[in-house]
């Protein structure tokens, strides 16, 4: 395990992934099993780690906004806007490709999906690795842990997630717990319809934002893949089961319970988390449900907050973990 606070272990994940290694790094949303983007082993590496299907495209993490345009072809004035103001920060914007970006980070598409982590340490070994290997300093990093599973927020969940899939060339960086605890905003340029369209919410919301037909934002034919569109997706091994604010708690044995703190546990429940509010949901989701199969809970009761930032976030992850576990 090496230490965000350490600057030798700093210079030793970056010599990692110039070696072709993949490295776990932290970031405000979820840890990222990364790998250097310029070398397509490498991020090969990643897709066989995580049992990832090749067809599905990635995020690169950059250290500066300044980098964008060595990955993008272009980058619409409206979308430049958004990452100047959200850069360091929980938004992913998808863009044309430069004609070298591998088809293997895009998915097979004519874009690529780019972010700048609001993470100093990743940000240094990004740019450390840069200046390792002379070539446009990326990695791509998708959440540290098996395809489908729920996300690590924590250097201990890589361990217990992937831990028998890294070798000695590979690598955790602890910097403890992530503070946002949901994947970042990912948004894409709609020609069609002349707007930015999200394609799936995080931390980061946009106002101008085309919106879905179903009331929540979401991919169409006319937007690329993107990461975590899934229907079914950040699934524990036990079954979730939504219930609305309003609702009435089922009536079952020894469930869990997420839900804010306001809400009662009953008897012989397992409190898995109280937060206060949809941002300290969103923090404390993911370790909720790994507690769960931890605690052998078969299932799971969320009650998703209805107001904040947060909210359409929170309640995207738990549809979609709660469709897994219906399948």
């Amino acid at each position: 395990m090496l230490a965000a606070a350490e600057d030798a272990d700093l210079d030793r994940a970056a010599r990692l992934l110039a070696d072709g290694g993949v490295v776990a790094l932290p970031t405000e949303t979820v840890y990222g099993l990364a790998a250097d983007a310029t070398t397509p082993a490498a991020v090969g590496r990643v897709f066989a780690v995580k049992g990832r299907p090749s067809d599905h495209p990635l995020i690169v993490h950059l250290a500066d906004a300044a980098e964008a345009d060595r990955w993008a072809a272009q980058i619409h004035p409206r979308l430049r806007e958004l990452a100047a103001e959200h850069w360091p920060g929980p938004l992913t914007i998808v863009v044309p490709k430069q004609l070298w970006v591998s088809a293997g980070i895009t998915g097979g598409q004519e874009t690529v999906a780019l972010r700048v982590p609001d993470q100093g340490a990743t940000r240094s070994v990004i740019q450390r690795l840069g200046e390792l290997t002379g070539r446009a300093p990326g990695v791509v990093a998708p959440s540290a842990n098996r395809f489908g599973a729920v996300s690590p927020t924590a250097a201990e969940h890589v361990l217990a997630s992937l831990g028998a899939f890294l070798g000695a060339g590979d690598a955790v960086l602890d910097a403890g717990e992530c503070p946002v605890g949901v994947e970042s905003t990912i948004v894409a340029w709609d020609v069609g319809a002349g707007a930015p369209r999200v394609l799936r919410p995080g931390a980061v919301t946009v106002p101008d934002a085309v919106p879905s037909a179903a009331g929540r934002p979401g991919p169409s034919q006319e937007v690329p893949r993107v990461p975590g569109a899934l229907a079914a997706h950040y699934s524990p091994r036990a079954r979730v089961l939504l219930v609305g604010a309003d609702g009435a708690l089922p009536s079952l044995d020894r469930a869990g319970l997420v839900a804010l703190a306001g809400v009662a546990t009953p008897p012989g429940w397992l409190r898995l988390a109280a937060p206060g509010d949809a941002a300290a949901y969103a923090r404390v989701l993911y370790a909720a449900l790994r507690s769960a199969d931890d605690a052998g809970r078969a299932v799971v009761v969320a009650v998703p907050p209805a107001v904040g930032p947060l909210a359409p976030a929170v309640l995207d992850r738990l549809q979609r973990a709660a469709a897994a576990a219906a399948g």
